[in-house]
């Protein structure tokens, strides 16, 4: 099984911001085959070491993994709208 995560710094890191970003990362649930669990949380602290959304995917292999991102709805909806929506993020991907 592979883990995937990303953490998001928003522009607008507002509540309502936020909750956006969660709603459109969670719209992933039944359109992307590849994703066998999905999580989204909101940081609530708002410290400066802080990112302000965080995305956990559980996929089956590395080749879904491939295949996760290359997904035609996790590209033209999900990936486009963060792009837009963050002004930073990293990611780590492992196996457990």
């Amino acid at each position: 099984m592979i883990k995937h995560i990303v953490c998001f710094k928003l522009k607008d890191n507002s509540d309502f911001g936020k909750a956006k970003a969660k709603e459109v990362l969670m719209s992933m649930e039944g359109k992307v085959p590849q994703i066998k669990g999905i999580q989204v949380g909101c940081d609530f602290l708002g410290s400066s070491r802080s990112f302000d959304v965080i995305l956990e995917v559980l996929l089956e292999s590395k080749e879904d993994l491939a295949d996760y991102q290359n997904d035609p709805y996790h590209c033209s909806v999900v990936k486009k709208y963060m792009h837009e929506a963050r002004t930073d993020s990293v990611a780590v991907d492992y196996e457990i």
